[in-house]
């Protein structure tokens, strides 16, 4: 409660001290110049792809399963159960066996995702084309730091802040949780030279910091989904249409009821039977 408390009164202080500085009439000039939105280049697409939609579904559904099975393997003093490829014979803890397995599908997924983003053009909406990005992002960050929410429409063009945080995510974080996870895998050749170039306690010592980036862009990103005209989001998001009906709500609540049902049933019993056909699985 006291910590609630905290949080509440904390925010409270950043919106006043964001509305006054906004007020000043050199920062409300430098945000009616930068209003949070820059132009697309000339032929940019408008709106989203039902094949975006269903790789934000999967992109979803595997990262719960890996921000789930990652902190479980940080924790696991004595795994339930055991997993010896066929291929390597490397041995790990079945929950190892889950997380690298589901990393594999959403590595597949965010391949997929970025051959069909330069395809079909939608990388200009993630991918800065200007330099206003910086001025704008820095404008809208402050509009949502007032609570007064910058003017955006996201089945047109996203603000400078979105983009560059969809930018960062997908091309930055994204490859360095895939390069720490690959050194940290039984996959990784057990090569000296190699070794002393990329030190396995690098790896460790980025791959966590990461996951938590991902956790922390999930909550702001569906906090501010669901602030800024959650049916709208939604239907861009889950339902490939600008409407404001219902149907991307009832597509989100199914996509995450399907998503907190794997979350439940990824335990060993139900595991073991899918581990066993693509190797040994062991008590111990």
């Amino acid at each position: 409660m006291l910590v609630a408390l905290a949080i509440v009164g904390l925010a409270t202080i950043v919106v006043a001290i964001a509305r006054w500085f906004a007020g000043l009439e050199p920062v409300a000039a430098f945000i009616a110049q930068y209003p949070g939105t820059y132009e697309l280049p000339e032929g940019a697409p408008v709106g989203l792809p039902v094949w975006l939609n269903w790789s934000h579904f999967f992109n979803l559904f595997f990262i719960a399963l890996i921000i789930r099975s990652g902190l479980q393997v940080r924790s696991e003093r004595k795994p339930p159960a055991y997993f010896t490829s066929k291929r390597t014979g490397h041995k790990a803890s079945i929950t190892v066996w889950l997380h690298t397995s589901v990393d594999i599908l959403w590595v597949v997924n965010g391949l997929i995702f970025v051959v069909l983003l330069f395809a079909t053009g939608q990388w200009m909406r993630i991918v800065p084309t200007s330099w206003e990005v910086f001025p704008h992002a820095i404008s809208a960050g402050l509009q949502y730091a007032t609570l007064e929410w910058p003017l955006e429409d996201g089945w047109v063009n996203y603000n400078a802040l979105q983009q560059l945080a969809y930018f960062v995510t997908v091309f930055v974080a994204a490859p360095l949780a895939i390069a720490t996870g690959v050194r940290m895998s039984g996959w990784w050749p057990e090569n000296e030279r190699l070794n002393r170039a990329y030190p396995v306690a690098w790896a460790r010592a980025i791959h966590f910091p990461t996951m938590l980036y991902f956790v922390a862009f999930i909550a702001v990103h569906v906090l501010l989904v669901l602030t800024t005209g959650a049916l709208r989001n939604l239907n861009h998001m889950f339902a490939a249409k600008a409407d404001d009906d219902w149907i991307g709500f009832l597509l989100f609540v199914g996509a995450m009821l399907v998503t907190a049902a794997a979350v439940v049933a990824a335990r060993p019993t139900l595991l073991s039977p899918i581990a066993s056909r693509f190797g040994k699985v062991t008590a111990r």
